[in-house]
């Protein structure tokens, strides 16, 4: 296990962790997903999604087939992010759900690298 696969994951579980953070607590910076269309009623469940996912990310330092699980369900998660803002027509927004994605993906690829 390399230094770089421990940063860039720890790295990508802090991030979609405090993302996960703010969806819960109804942060300023997550009202956008009200302009993009997600019902409220489904904000807790991404939240859970997100947690589960950084903390699969964390296990997955000990049990690499979790991680790798974990960092699949995130970029998919991911995924679905950056076609609701395309479908939101709010195409200036495209690179919030990237900027979080791109450790996962780090993390993922790096896995294999070592």
């Amino acid at each position: 296990m390399s230094i770089a696969y421990i940063v860039v994951t720890v790295l990508a579980a802090s991030m979609v962790g405090y993302s996960a953070y703010g969806v819960f607590s109804h942060a300023k910076w997550t009202q956008s997903l009200a302009d993009y269309g997600v019902p409220r009623s489904w904000w807790p469940w991404l939240g859970t999604a997100k947690a589960t996912g950084a903390l699969g990310l964390l296990v997955g330092l000990f049990a690499p087939v979790i991680g790798v699980m974990a960092g699949i369900g995130l970029i998919l998660y991911f995924t679905g992010a950056v076609i609701t803002v395309i479908h939101a027509r709010w195409y200036s927004h495209i690179p919030f759900p990237l900027v979080y994605m791109a450790p996962v993906i780090g993390a993922v690829a790096l896995r294999y690298a070592v």
